[in-house]
């Protein structure tokens, strides 16, 4: 813990071994709180890193800040508040050191940005803040890292430390924690959108909590946020990303690497749950957004949020909305309606089932779930070769319309991967199959073994 740009993200990272939050010049990057894995010593535990916290200040990001590191401290088992070596102190060092020392938990003090043995001798003034505990470091160089570890260590209980943060609240169902390590059996979720289509809010409702700051100023997450779910006896690890905009459009440099992270975090989840806004309906960036997790191989469930207000008119007044004229009513039934036009905006993601949503007032949540399990289970789906023949052998390849020059030899097909399914033509004689020879056999595909929610990716090998 500790005020804004004083290291808090660069030791966190130090600490877990990896670029997990993201770290800057510009204050008050970290917003919400971030759970990391570490291991000192051959002891396990966990740490959290917290915005940087103002205490008097009442603005609504720094106050949702400070709510959020409140969580973390009463989760805690010890305390590391953060300070710059290189500046006086300031009044919000003082005013947090004198909230933190009435917490019951061991406290100790970090004393950022000390590079060398002659600024170590600089830090007396920080006695001031009444901490006991006191350690010059270097987060960005690892200088003095080891000895405050070992302190924390040396303070923790062994239970504390030593399991590998598992508890009877994560095995209960529809109980979110970060606590527990990634296994193998995990469904990664990364939930991505634009900005402001209602992200976090679906997070908070995905895991019955206020886990990540809600707020109507567009970009307010930055570093991604997950947390895990258990439901229907399945694990999910739910990744609120940052919102994805045009490059022109990101100015401050946290923005630009919280876009990064957030293509990060896509390409290592399994499915995407794509939020797009009912009340502005697809736009050209939101076509961007699907577009490039399609092409990176991650299973979409498309996640049309704010129905409710289609439902209730409570759009903006004045020439009509695009969602509007994606529907000619405003009723409940025209669902349908509406989706024939979002497939019409996004028809490559024909094979991505949609979801109608009110991440507000949770209303279709419990369909998220069940649609997930759903599309987990058909992106790991394996074909025998020997169905894979018998299935070409009824496909008429006269109905593909490509040019004869195109036009090749099957000899048999396999699935050479999952996640996701891929399949691979052994052919007569080397070429690059058309892209409308691609989607009519990946259409057959679909007829035949379903694949729902997943791209299908087909490659060829000519017999040599």
């Amino acid at each position: 813990m500790g005020r804004p740009n004083v290291g808090k993200s660069t030791l966190f990272n130090r600490i877990v071994g990896s670029r997990r939050a993201i770290v800057g010049d510009e204050p008050g990057i970290t917003r919400d709180r971030l759970y990391g894995q570490a291991e000192w010593n051959g002891r396990k535990f966990q740490i959290v890193d917290t915005g940087g916290i103002l205490p008097d200040d009442t603005d609504f990001i720094p106050s949702e800040i400070f709510r959020q590191a409140r969580v973390a401290l009463d989760e805690s088992a010890a305390i590391i508040m953060v300070v710059d070596g290189r500046s006086e102190l300031a009044a919000p060092d003082l005013e947090l050191a004198r909230l933190l020392r009435k917490v019951n938990r061991p406290l100790f003090l970090a004393v950022n940005k000390v590079d060398s043995e002659k600024q170590a001798l600089l830090i007396d003034d920080f006695h001031r803040l009444r901490i006991r505990d006191m350690f010059p470091i270097s987060a960005e160089h690892a200088r003095g890292v080891d000895d405050l570890l070992d302190a924390v260590m040396a303070m923790l209980p062994a239970s504390t430390a030593d399991d590998t943060i598992t508890s009877e609240a994560e095995t209960a169902d529809d109980t979110p924690s970060s606590a527990a390590e990634e296994r193998s059996d995990e469904i990664k979720v990364a939930i991505i959108g634009h900005p402001n289509v209602g992200k976090s809010t679906l997070l908070n409702s995905l895991t019955s909590s206020d886990r990540a700051i809600v707020s109507p100023i567009p970009g307010t997450t930055r570093d991604a946020v997950d947390e895990i779910v258990h439901k229907n006896d399945c694990a999910f690890r739910f990744i609120d990303t940052a919102g994805i905009r045009r490059k022109g459009k990101t100015h401050l440099m946290a923005e630009k690497l919280s876009v990064v992270m957030a293509h990060k975090h896509l390409e290592a989840a399994d499915i995407a749950l794509f939020v797009i806004d009912a009340t502005e309906g697809v736009s050209q960036l939101d076509a961007s957004i699907a577009g490039y997790a399609h092409e990176s191989g991650r299973s979409i469930i498309i996640v049309v949020n704010k129905w409710d207000l289609i439902i209730t008119g409570q759009e903006k007044k004045g020439r009509p909305t695009k969602s509007e004229r994606m529907s000619e009513t405003k009723r409940p039934g025209d669902q349908a309606a509406y989706e024939e036009r979002l497939r019409y905006e996004l028809k490559f993601l024909n094979y991505a089932p949609v979801v109608f949503i009110s991440a507000q007032t949770r209303k279709g949540i419990d369909r998220i779930f069940t649609v997930l399990q759903e599309v987990a289970a058909e992106r790991r789906k394996r074909i025998t070769t020997s169905e894979m023949n018998r299935f070409l052998e009824h496909i008429d390849f006269d109905r593909a319309s490509v040019p004869m020059r195109q036009r090749v030899k099957i000899l048999y097909m396999t699935q050479a991967s999952v996640s996701p399914p891929t399949f691979v033509l052994f052919t007569n004689r080397e070429v690059k199959l058309h892209f409308a020879y691609k989607r009519f056999l990946e259409n057959q595909i679909r007829a035949a073994f379903g694949f729902v929610g997943t791209p299908i990716w087909i490659k060829t090998k000519a017999r040599q």
